[in-house]
């Protein structure tokens, strides 16, 4: 009896937690990069983190001061490359804030080179050119995700067996 109510609260505590694990962002996208350069900071991610080949993400910039406070407004255009090779660009555009969102598809699969450039920036001669990798969906990444959460389900029951127990005073008593 006792072990069928330990097992049952045990069970009640791995299932009940998931939803709270797959709603957490404690970490910075995988996807995302950071570079300073003239006294400015531009940050870059791609909403999926893994972006599929074929279907519409995002882009998500960032452009903050050496002191990491958001600028007013900026100007920016961005250059892509594959292999070596221009594929895409995005001419430069005033954007209001220091946020900037625009839809991207990826059309092919692998590590692409993204050249943001900055214009017009306070206390700056030339154009910043910030350069960042991304990368795309790949077999890979659903391993990855699928281990990390099969580890930490195998940790938390493992750790429930082991100190579960003896809080509930179920231990062997000698």
């Amino acid at each position: 009896m006792k072990k069928n109510l330990l097992f049952t609260i045990l069970v009640f505590f791995v299932f009940s937690s998931i939803p709270m694990i797959s709603q957490a962002n404690g970490h910075s996208f995988f996807n995302s990069a950071e570079q300073f350069l003239g006294g400015y900071r531009v940050q870059i991610a791609t909403l999926p983190e893994f972006p599929n080949v074929g279907e519409t993400s995002q882009l998500l910039l960032r452009v903050t001061d050496a002191d990491f406070n958001e600028v007013d407004r900026f100007t920016m255009g961005i250059r892509v490359f594959f292999n070596d090779e221009q594929v895409d660009t995005f001419h430069p555009k005033s954007h209001e804030g220091s946020h900037w969102i625009t839809d991207y598809v990826f059309e092919t699969s692998g590590n692409h080179i993204f050249k943001v450039d900055l214009y017009d920036m306070e206390g700056t001669q030339n154009v910043l050119t910030y350069t960042f990798n991304m990368s795309t969906q790949s077999p890979f990444g659903y391993i990855f995700f699928l281990s990390i959460t099969i580890g930490a389900a195998i940790f938390f029951i493992v750790m429930g067996y082991i100190y579960l127990p003896k809080r509930l005073g179920f231990g062997s008593k000698h």
